[in-house]
């Protein structure tokens, strides 16, 4: 299985997404770690089974184990914390906002890569998750840690086109059952 693979399973009224596909992992100015880091976690949010088995290997391959591993655990941490500061933030009791969170994140404090981009990853899946809160967090640290704006917005860009392949091949499995 591989990005071609999944390039050529995108139906022709998509195919701005394989296109964009191409490019958002062919063309990116990301590091090769930064790249696929951010595509295995975000195809892990995705929630896709197809995105993930066909892009997974090819991250697996092009990552370190730590790498790799961080990847995952980006997708892991931010899976919970989306959903809890999302919460907080749509509820419009604003005490929620001064109680303790009470959720373990020590990975945040040793992520085992280079802290931007694990923050890099972690902003990605935020953005498929719609955390604004995470969002703001996250893009505030890349840009405190001297990060462009338009490196993260390449992590977003890539969190979009993995999320609509993801939502396009799934929904042709359904259609076609």
């Amino acid at each position: 299985m591989s990005l071609d693979a999944l390039k050529s399973a995108i139906p022709d009224y998509a195919k701005d997404l394989r296109l964009n596909l191409g490019s958002v992992i062919g063309d990116s100015a990301l590091s090769q770690q930064q790249l696929w880091g951010t595509v295995l976690a975000c195809a892990i949010a995705s929630r896709s089974p197809r995105v993930l088995r066909e892009l997974e290997e090819e991250a697996n391959a092009k990552l370190s184990p730590e790498a790799y591993t961080a990847a995952k655990t980006a997708a892991a941490t931010m899976a919970m914390n989306n959903v809890f500061h999302r919460t907080r933030h749509l509820l419009s009791d604003p005490e929620y906002g001064t109680l303790r969170a009470g959720l373990r994140v020590n990975v945040l404090g040793d992520p085992g890569v280079a802290k931007v981009d694990f923050e890099l990853w972690s902003l990605a899946v935020s953005a498929i998750n719609a955390c604004g809160q995470c969002l703001d967090s996250h893009e505030q640290v890349l840009r405190k840690a001297g990060v462009d704006r338009e490196t993260v917005q390449e992590a977003f860009r890539i969190a979009a086109v993995v999320q609509a392949v993801g939502v396009t091949l799934d929904s042709e499995a359904v259609l076609a059952e």
